[in-house]
């Protein structure tokens, strides 16, 4: 089993008693119902009698009275109601946590969607990411599925598919990961007492989400997304390998075109991948003569700029490549960069007198491993929240 970094107050207090800049900390479960906001709320507690000025910037209890009570004397920032489609929804006060700008903020749920029209941002993690800016210190929680770069991995294993993510350079930017770890029967009896849905909802959350495989998957996620964490951030993280010692270095490069259809499934595997190796990620796509800025539609355009932007959000640099010929472009600049592991969408059909950019890639750039990513599954079911 990976090791897990244990709940604990000790390393975090360090980290904020002798740093300005705000620090964050992720609770990271498998599923509802782990813990996680129970554990965030004990360890405000310690801070709390350890002389930190700590609030509960939002945290949601699901109607658990456990978890209610663990609020206790912690500071409570009050919510910002919102009004949306003729209904109060309660939303973060950023604006308030701000100017109370306590040392510490506890904040729940950071996949969320902000309910719109409720503040400067669409997502919770942004949020987030002013108080961290503003030097307020942050304790949050999240499940793995939520991670962008797992939505394919989730998907496979469990058949659901998710809808709100945090990009993997936030989670990246944690001072510290910790594991809310629960065996899948004790998460299913907790489930079964009423303490993680309403009664309403138990038999269809264990017929379907809370199924004991499922729940097995997303701990075997869960607890190997904790321990790469824990190794990304050890001080002998990019100490060199026998093989890097010896000339290899990793490098992953994603290759997509300039007509883009569904890249993210290929910027997802490229950031899993960089991740697995801790190594640095490229995505490359090439402008032809025949499909410049100037010659391609405005719906492609902007479905390519968004493409972009999404694989910087995952951690990508980005590289605008020219020629007449994407596969030689591509494998010209693997070569330059020394990249180690090349990434492509599996190619369609082609003309029996042409190669594809794949196969021309592989023939110029013959030491470079290539990985053909296959088509999405059907769609998935979506979970429970």
């Amino acid at each position: 089993m990976p090791t897990v970094e244990r709940p604990g107050a000790e390393y975090f207090l360090g980290l904020i008693r002798k740093e300005t800049r705000g620090r964050l900390k992720v609770y990271l479960g498998m599923a509802a119902g782990v813990g996680k906001t129970f554990q965030m709320l004990r360890e405000g507690h310690r801070l709390r009698r350890n002389q930190v000025d700590i609030v509960v910037a939002y945290v949601e209890t699901h109607g658990r009275a456990e978890t209610a009570e663990q609020i206790g004397e912690l500071e409570v920032v009050p919510r910002k109601n919102v009004l949306y489609r003729g209904v109060l929804v309660p939303e973060m006060d950023l604006d308030a946590v701000l100017a109370r700008r306590p040392g510490v903020a506890i904040v729940d749920e950071l996949a969320h969607t902000n309910t719109p029209g409720s503040g400067r941002h669409d997502k919770r993690w942004q949020d987030v990411e002013e108080l961290l800016a503003a030097g307020i210190h942050v304790i949050g929680a999240m499940n793995v599925q939520h991670l962008e770069s797992l939505t394919d991995l989730v998907g496979r294993a469990t058949g659901v598919e998710v809808r709100e993510t945090v990009p993997d350079t936030f989670l990246a930017r944690a001072d510290e990961v910790v594991a809310v770890d629960l065996s899948p029967e004790d998460l299913q009896e907790r489930l079964r007492a009423g303490k993680v849905y309403g009664v309403e909802k138990i038999e269809r959350a264990l017929a379907n989400f809370f199924r004991a495989d499922n729940l097995a998957a997303l701990r075997e996620i869960a607890l190997r997304e904790v321990a790469d964490a824990a190794a990304r951030r050890s001080p002998t993280a990019r100490a060199p390998s026998p093989v890097e010692s010896a000339g290899r270095v990793e490098k992953v490069l994603v290759c997509m075109s300039s007509r883009p259809n569904d890249f993210r499934r290929l910027v997802r595997r490229g950031a899993r991948m960089a991740g697995r190796l801790n190594a640095d990620w490229l995505l490359a796509y090439v402008e032809t003569p025949d499909l410049t800025a100037e010659r391609i539609d405005a719906a492609t355009l902007r479905a390519l700029a968004d493409n972009l932007e999404y694989a910087r959000s995952l951690g990508a640099h980005v590289e605008k490549l020219h020629g007449d010929d994407a596969g030689r472009a591509l494998a010209e600049f693997a070569l330059k960069e020394r990249v180690t592991q090349a990434v492509f969408g599996r190619p369609g059909t082609r003309r029996w007198f042409r190669r594809s950019p794949v196969e021309t890639f592989m023939a110029i750039a013959r030491e470079v491993d290539v990985v053909l990513v296959g088509e999405a599954p059907p769609s998935l079911a979506g979970s429970p929240r």
